[in-house]
């Protein structure tokens, strides 16, 4: 028998079994809320209960916190069927899609600031998103007192904003180099979180070469118009007219004025393959240079100058300094401003630039109008020459490696070169400094189910970027470094503000200062393997006789059938983005990715940063490995925070099989989606195919599969027996969802025209080609209730065959997505192998959770329990609980809290339950903070 400290002992002995206080639906405040320093499980003296009385519930009238103070009565917030036994709270208007009435109307607005010439502080800096996983383009901030200007936004600078605290707030304009995934991929999340703030919201504006018109109009898909009317392209205009344009200039490489005020001035040079010079240019293939060129400044004023010179101190010292000249008061001479003055301090200019390819640095050699700004001995010096300080290079290493470029930054003279392309890394350092510390502990704590980050060793990295010609001196750029324009007299480079590394065996030590009893802790999770691989030999394996078990903690020892000789590389949940709404500094936004190892791999939702997520698990290559085995996607419903990562992992897949031969993506949706993906891919080729929810619910399978058996491949749509299948699988959705006095009416707004069919079939069969290859029997999407065409998703496994013959029925994965307790649901969970759903908000929330149609703790798991789920993994936490979430343990005995890049092997479910004492010994210290305190939610 293992060794147990006693700290341990005390702190984890085994409480008594779990009772049900409530039946499931009701939802009732916990008036005890968990505290983080207790340890010690519930108990109670109480007995189990059945789930008999199912049909009760409470229901209670709210008012919703950000409705504007409209009281809602129970007939607007609860659902209610004719059949009592499926009653359930839930907003109805929410659910179908018409609350957006009951908000105040907001109207964002572009902030007026009162600009300071003179700004005592300005610097340009490094905004690291992206350089320690290479998926986004890092960002660039321009800093002065009253001002803030950022060039590019790719996927995760809201999350890094959050981390190292930049304001949101006092973002002025956004700049984009390039318009594609990689560069503007963070611009739906952070517009939608800058409209949410205050109470009008705030605005910023967007400038983009003519491809941002393209993105501006698949932005409108799902974001409201009043939260873009600020974007403004500039260059030769495409056909779209959904951003306002700037006039081309005469040439194509002649400087285009953006922003001219007493603070800095703007241009823009853009720069297009110089093959394509005179052929129509494809979107995306834009690229854009800036200067930022701040004004001169004044000399200052010598008064000791002035005196010698006849002038006695008054007003003609005030009208010197404004540039005027005047008389001497003792002697007969005119004393001009250049007498009395300092040498004036000249402006410094920083230049961006991003030449993606060999063909733009062709057309980068020729710009006539950056002959001004070449200070090289070999340039011709004239006083117009103005000296550039600083030049930061967004382009790749490829490019910035040729002999060509480097002649180019050498004609800059004693500018300093920063070298921002993802090839110049040479430190491999966590960008998310607060996510990674979480991860190391975790993994210091529980190893199997939070595996050590996957990032490349340093020596791969400098490797990787192969010889480099280096004519020019230049730095590699690091995270939050920062080069000073003013004050002059410490101009130039500034590395305070670089984040010190903190390695794995550091964080590990503070953990031991902090929590003495983790190393107990740490092994006795360990101790649960090996009790897991003696127990296999003993423990019995259920029937799956479809018979539901009343009492499911009664058989909680017993494994599920489909466990039986169980391999390791059948599945791996990887929970990727375990927050809601907005990234935070502890948990991205929502997606799951479901590893099938040898036979591909699919995504659950795929939320902001997924990508970055992806590599920070599995490292650049690893990631880039599994991007590539995709078999499909599938996005639950339109809201910002499950879907805006889609369009930066469907890009690479396309960049990484480019020359392969491969099929397009499939990816499933609800139709607002292929809105937003129809009008993307007018910006870039995504290389998808898209099916809609629909199409893949019970009822359109079932038709699908008749029109199979009667060798109708639904391509007719005049055929008679597609007529009669279509009008009868609609009947069944009708029916099913819809109709008045059914066990529910599902709050999916009914679409004007019924699902087509005939154009379905084709991809349901490449689906179901792609399913028998990746081992699964099942992928099914079924309506919850959350917003209009919201949906959970079923995925079962394939039967096996034993060594000896034994059939062993497959295992089922279930993902709610976002929704209320529904029975939707809960017919879908029946017999669950495994149930990730949404926990929103804790216990004593349940009028909020109602009003934003989410779950509270316990009922999702009771929506588990009562479906006899064998694990429940809870989800989607509210940004205010940052590390872990609020819960009740007296029901938890199968269930656990889910926290970005855990990674659930489906050999090690027995054990999932019992590390969650653990994780909360881990976070005991730990303090419930709202991080939406700043940024409020914006995104649900």
């Amino acid at each position: 028998m293992r060794y147990v400290s006693p700290n341990l002992r005390l702190l984890f002995s085994p409480p008594l079994r779990p009772t049900l206080s409530v039946p499931l639906f009701i939802s009732k405040p916990n008036p005890k809320p968990f505290s983080f320093s207790t340890i010690l499980a519930s108990s109670s003296s109480k007995r189990p209960r059945s789930f008999s009385n199912l049909s009760r519930r409470s229901n209670s009238t709210f008012k919703d916190r950000k409705g504007g103070g409209r009281d809602m009565t129970m007939e607007e917030t609860t659902g209610q069927s004719k059949d009592s036994s499926s009653s359930f709270g839930f907003n109805k208007r929410r659910a179908e899609g018409r609350d957006k009435s009951d908000r105040p109307k907001k109207n964002p607005q572009l902030k007026e600031r009162k600009l300071n010439p003179t700004n005592t502080i300005a610097y340009v800096q490094i905004l690291g998103t992206g350089m320690d996983t290479q998926d986004t383009s890092p960002s660039v901030l321009l800093f002065f007192d009253k001002q803030r200007f950022i060039f590019n936004a790719g996927e995760g600078l809201q999350r890094f904003c959050t981390e190292h605290k930049v304001k949101l707030s006092k973002i002025d304009h956004i700049f984009l180099s390039r318009v594609c995934s990689e560069t503007a991929g963070g611009l739906p999340g952070l517009l939608l979180t800058l409209a949410g703030m205050g109470e009008e919201g705030y605005s910023v504006k967007i400038w983009g070469p003519s491809d941002l018109n393209f993105l501006v109009g698949a932005m409108k898909s799902f974001i409201p118009h009043a939260t873009m009317v600020h974007t403004q392209s500039f260059g030769q205009s495409p056909i779209s007219d959904a951003a306002e344009n700037v006039t081309a200039p005469i040439k194509a490489s002649d400087p285009i004025v953006l922003v001219k005020d007493e603070v800095v001035k703007i241009s823009a040079i853009l720069l297009q393959p110089h093959c394509l010079e005179h052929s129509q240019i494809k979107p995306g293939e834009m690229s854009v240079l800036y200067i930022c060129e701040l004004p001169e400044l004044m000399g200052k004023f010598d008064p000791k100058k002035a005196a010698a010179l006849g002038l006695k101190a008054g007003p003609k010292y005030s009208e010197l300094q404004h540039g005027k000249s005047v008389k001497s008061d003792r002697l007969d001479i005119m004393v001009h401003p250049a007498d009395v003055m300092d040498p004036p301090v000249p402006g410094p200019i920083v230049i961006l630039v991003d030449c993606p390819t060999e063909s733009h640095l062709q057309e980068l050699l020729s710009i006539e109008c950056l002959n001004g700004y070449y200070t090289d001995v070999s340039s011709h010096l004239t006083e117009s020459t103005k000296m550039v300080n600083c030049v930061i290079h967004l382009s790749p290493a490829s490019v910035v490696s040729s002999p060509n470029y480097q002649k180019w930054m050498k004609k800059f003279g004693s500018a300093q070169h920063i070298m921002a392309g993802h090839g110049k890394k040479t430190l491999e350092v966590p960008i998310l400094k607060s996510s990674a510390r979480v991860t190391s502990r975790l993994n210091y704590l529980c190893p199997q189910f939070f595996p050590a980050p996957g990032f490349l060793s340093l020596q791969h990295l400098s490797s990787s970027e192969g010889p480099t010609l280096k004519i020019c001196e230049s730095i590699p750029a690091e995270n939050l470094l920062k080069f000073t324009l003013r004050p002059y007299a410490q101009l130039g480079l500034d590395r305070s503000h670089i984040p010190t590394p903190m390695g794995q065996s550091q964080v590990i030590d503070e953990l031991h200062l902090e929590i003495p009893e983790i190393a107990d802790a740490a092994q006795h999770v360990r101790e649960f393997w090996q009790e897991l691989k003696e127990s296999r030999e003993v423990l019995p394996t259920s029937n799956d006789n479809g018979v539901m078990i009343e009492e499911p903690w009664l058989m909680e020892d017993t494994l599920p059938g489909c466990l039986e000789n169980i391999r390791r590389d059948d599945l791996e949940i990887v929970l990727l983005g375990t927050g809601s709404s907005q990234p935070s500094k502890y948990r991205n936004v929502s997606s799951v990715y479901i590893n099938l190892f040898s036979k591909g791999s699919l995504l659950l939702d795929c939320g902001e940063g997924t990508l970055g997520q992806l590599k920070r698990r599995y490292g650049v290559d690893g990631a880039d490995k599994a991007i590539r085995n995709l078999k499909c996607v599938w996005i639950s419903h339109i809201h910002a925070d499950h879907h805006t990562g889609l369009a930066r992992v469907l890009a690479l897949r396309r960049d990484l099989l480019k020359g392969v031969p491969h099929e397009p993506l499939l990816v499933i949706g609800p139709r607002q989606l292929k809105r937003y993906l129809d009008a993307y891919q007018r910006l870039e080729d995504l290389d998808m195919q898209f099916l809609d929810c629909r199409s893949t619910t019970k009822a359109s399978w079932d038709t699908f599969v008749r029109d199979g058996a009667s060798n109708n491949d639904g391509s007719s749509p005049q055929s008679p027996r597609h007529s009669n299948a279509k009008n009868e699988s609609m009947q069944e959705i009708n029916q099913t969802l819809f109709a008045k006095g059914s066990r529910m009416k599902s709050y999916l707004r009914q679409p004007g025209s019924p699902v087509d069919h005939s154009a379905a079939y084709p991809f349901l069969k490449s689906l179901k080609k792609m399913l028998g290859e990746a081992g699964l029997e099942a992928l099914i999407s079924f309506p919850v209730v959350h917003c209009p065409q919201a949906f959970g998703i079923v995925l079962e496994a394939a039967e096996r065959v034993s060594s000896v013959g034994k059939v062993i029925p497959g295992w089922k994965i279930v993902y709610s997505g976002d929704t209320r307790p529904c029975p939707e649901l809960v017919d879908a969970c029946r017999g669950a192998t495994v149930l990730i759903h949404e926990a929103t908000f804790e216990d004593g929330l349940v009028d909020e959770a109602i009003a934003r149609n989410h779950s509270t703790t316990k009922e999702a798991i009771e929506v588990g329990n009562s479906a006899g789920a064998y694990r429940i993994v809870l989800t989607h936490f509210s940004q205010r609980y940052p590390k872990i979430p609020v819960f009740d343990e007296t029901h938890m005995h199968k269930t656990c809290i889910a926290f970005d890049m855990m990674s659930i092997n489906i050999a090690d479910l027995p054990v999932l339950p019992k590390v969650l004492p653990y994780l909360k010994l881990l976070f005991r210290n730990e303090v419930a903070v709202d991080e939406s305190d700043d940024i409020l939610d914006a995104l649900v």
